[in-house]
């Protein structure tokens, strides 16, 4: 018999459930499990790549149906979805489901209004889209059997079909005046042309070919170079071609000129369900200001005390200045950035027992952003893989322009994407068993994102951050999201210029001038996002401080850390209440 079924034996005897309740209770629990299943099965049939990375092969030729209509069909099954969920009492629930049952509503909800204010229309971000996840395909799907690469080069094939979609869908943006703002599109083209430019042998998408399995005989290796050939000539090149041409003629010339959310079709109503999606707290943009307003100062004030300690004669303005012009914070070659990035990352690592009892099982690796798209592209990001993948994590460091890739800011950069931050976090919420698919395959941005923020403050208590000048980075990194507050709030909701956001963080942090722009058109082009890194840290040290503050000699660093993981990516109300709960339970012991 399960320690549950004992539990639940215990309360009947004592009369503290009816056998009635119990099969209520029990009834509602299975019916929301069935209403997850379905919801899970609808989405790896919505998205083919979901169902590949999934290990699912019946779609496996597929792309995406990025069709108007296609997300016409998804809200009407998604509304099908929250009506279904309505049926269920929430309160005969056990505790875990309402969580369950919590997150998963919100999904919902998030999924409708996405569909309802037409977010399809605008299907890429300033340094990445629909576009560069097909330059990617080759590292996104399996490739060691002869159907593996027919799969593969039917994916190719339909590239043309899933472009002409999105662009489909960008034209009807266009004509109501939803599109990306003019500033953020300057050079974007640029990354489309090198997809095509050099031709089938220079294509990353031709790489499988060139190395083949020898697992595949060679008349089958023959047969599927020739069709991923013809693939990639006919039907590939040309679409980024295309594509190329719509973004110059097309696209481009009509974009908005006005920068904030709140001018699109609904935009303050848009921007305001941003802010809650991305957040998952209720507050308003005003108040975020604010809030980024005070953070900006207080860390401001720290980065004074730290110039002191460098001994540095001059005002804030000449230390930066010096931290940008000065060759000794930069690496010379891209194999030095990735070195010292591995090091780092390395160091970590051993450091990890002293803040964790749980690690992930999943290793990770340390690449460089790919060439094609490094010049857009921010400066470093994590990839998760699949658990069972034959590839790692990856974190992503992004070697264009060297000199604007300070080594000062590396050690927080690469706590933050490899560990304690992303992978740590998206490894082992992916080990979560005990929670159904929708959770484990899920990222709340308000939690991994102030996950990864809280993490490169952690290395201060491992012995990170010893140069006065990377403790200056951190704090610049800081510095960086405590910014997004304050340029995320104020070109969405009042009214900022490009100009404003570059000046403040110019101004307040040492990140280097290229990155400061790239940054600020990510924040243009994705209204909401940046706010989840600064409140999501926030709220987490403040449940580590009312912890150390209810536990004091009780409170244990790597118990609380795994509280924190245990239920994967979680908002941030719910965190809290888990929190008071391993509180409780910890002042019983």
């Amino acid at each position: 018999m399960t320690k549950k079924n004992i539990a639940l034996l215990f309360l009947l005897s004592m009369g503290f459930l009816s056998l009635a309740s119990y099969a209520e209770a029990g009834a509602n629990g299975k019916a929301l499990h069935q209403l997850f299943a379905k919801d899970w099965q609808a989405r790896l049939e919505r998205n083919p790549m979901l169902a590949t990375r999934m290990g699912v092969t019946n779609s496996a030729h597929l792309l995406f149906d990025a069709s108007e209509s296609a997300y016409q069909d998804w809200a009407r099954k998604t509304q099908s979805f929250i009506n279904e969920l309505k049926k269920i009492e929430f309160q005969k629930l056990s505790k875990d489901d309402q969580i369950n049952y919590q997150i998963f509503h919100q999904q919902l909800k998030r999924r409708l209004s996405e569909i309802q204010f037409k977010s399809y229309q605008i299907p890429f971000f300033s340094d990445s889209g629909f576009h560069t996840q097909m330059m990617r395909l080759n590292t996104e799907v399996p490739l060691k059997t002869a159907k593996d690469y027919e799969n593969y080069i039917a994916r190719l094939n339909g590239i043309p079909r899933y472009f002409k979609q999105n662009t489909d869908n960008m034209k009807n943006g266009l004509a109501r005046g939803f599109s990306m703002p003019a500033v953020v599109m300057i050079g974007f083209s640029d990354v489309i042309k090198k997809a095509y430019s050099g031709g089938v042998a220079q294509s990353p998408l031709w790489q499988p070919f060139n190395k083949m399995p020898d697992s595949i005989s060679a008349q089958d290796q023959k047969r599927l170079k020739l069709a991923g050939e013809k693939a990639l000539q006919n039907a590939v090149l040309p679409a980024f071609q295309r594509l190329f041409r719509f973004f110059e003629e097309t696209y481009i010339p009509k974009t908005k000129q006005s920068l904030g959310a709140y001018e699109f079709p609904d935009g303050k109503a848009y921007y305001a369900a941003q802010i809650a999606h991305y957040t998952t707290l209720d507050l308003s943009a005003e108040e975020i200001h604010n809030i980024g307003l005070k953070e900006v100062a207080r860390i401001r004030a720290e980065m004074e005390e730290v110039i002191k300690e460098t001994g540095f004669k001059g005002d804030f303005r000449a230390f930066l200045k010096h931290l940008r012009q000065s060759p000794e914070f930069y690496a010379k070659t891209p194999q030095d950035l990735i070195k010292e990035a591995s090091y780092i990352s390395k160091k970590m690592d051993g450091k990890l027992p002293s803040l964790f009892t749980r690690l992930p099982r999943q290793p990770y690796t340390v690449e460089p952003v790919p060439d094609a798209i490094a010049p857009k592209y921010t400066t470093g990001r994590y990839l998760s893989a699949p658990l069972d993948s034959e590839r790692p994590g990856v974190y992503w460091v992004n070697t264009y322009a060297l000199n604007k890739r300070p080594l000062y800011v590396l050690e927080a950069l690469t706590l933050h994407e490899a560990v304690p931050g992303h992978h740590l976090q998206n490894a082992l919420n992916q080990e979560l068993e005990n929670l159904p698919n929708f959770r484990r395959y899920s990222y709340i941005s308000a939690f991994g994102e102030g996950w990864g923020l809280y993490s490169e403050r952690l290395g201060l208590e491992v012995g990170f951050y010893q140069d006065p000048y990377s403790n200056f980075g951190r704090l610049t990194y800081e510095m960086w999201r405590a910014a997004r507050l304050v340029i995320d709030t104020g070109i969405h909701s009042k009214g900022w210029t490009r100009e404003q956001a570059i000046e403040l963080l110019e101004n307040n942090s040492a990140l280097s001038t290229h990155n400061i722009r790239t940054e600020v058109d990510r924040y243009i082009s994705w209204p909401g996002q940046a706010l989840s890194y600064k409140l999501g840290e926030i709220k987490i040290r403040e449940l580590r401080a009312k912890a150390e503050k209810a536990l004091e000699g009780k409170f244990d660093i790597r118990l609380f850390h795994d509280e924190i993981l245990k239920n994967g990516s979680i908002p941030l109300a719910v965190l809290e209440s888990q929190i008071d709960d391993f509180i409780s339970r910890q002042l019983k012991k």
